[in-house]
């Protein structure tokens, strides 16, 4: 179960909103050996595609050490869809990296930019298997 603040879900939705028609991508950190995504990191979305989403190599370097300066681990690894439900692509199972992540999707295939009703749902992704858990917003 993901448990989350609400002022973090906006801040995930509003910058999908943001990058629409782009995927927007990021992280939210929390202190090891927690599982309380704390502090929000929006990312430059590398691909600059509606499709497919990649963080920059550098920035994701510079991300993992400052994670690690600060004791933190990535606990919710985010991104929209642009046209699509929020639910994890091949190629999303495929890169998912981090079995102990949130992988949250957001999807603003609905109202693009603008606000109103979005998808937003957590999976965690392990050895290629999806499984989605509750969110509650706190």
């Amino acid at each position: 179960m993901l448990t989350i603040s609400q002022q973090l879900v906006d801040a995930i939705v509003a910058h999908a909103r943001a990058d629409h028609p782009d995927e927007a991508c990021g992280v939210i950190a929390g202190p090891v050996g927690t599982d309380t995504p704390t502090r929000f990191i929006p990312m430059v979305n590398a691909a600059r595609s509606p499709t497919f989403y990649e963080f920059d190599s550098v920035d994701l370097l510079k991300l993992y050490r400052e994670m690690d300066d600060n004791d933190e681990i990535p606990v919710v690894i985010y991104h929209s869809h642009t046209h699509t439900e929020a639910y994890p692509s091949r190629t999303d199972i495929s890169l998912a990296g981090e079995p102990e992540a949130h992988y949250v999707l957001v999807s603003t295939r609905e109202t693009g930019t603008e606000d109103g009703p979005y998808e937003f749902r957590s999976y965690r992704i392990v050895d290629g298997a999806v499984t989605e858990e509750p969110v509650v917003i706190t």
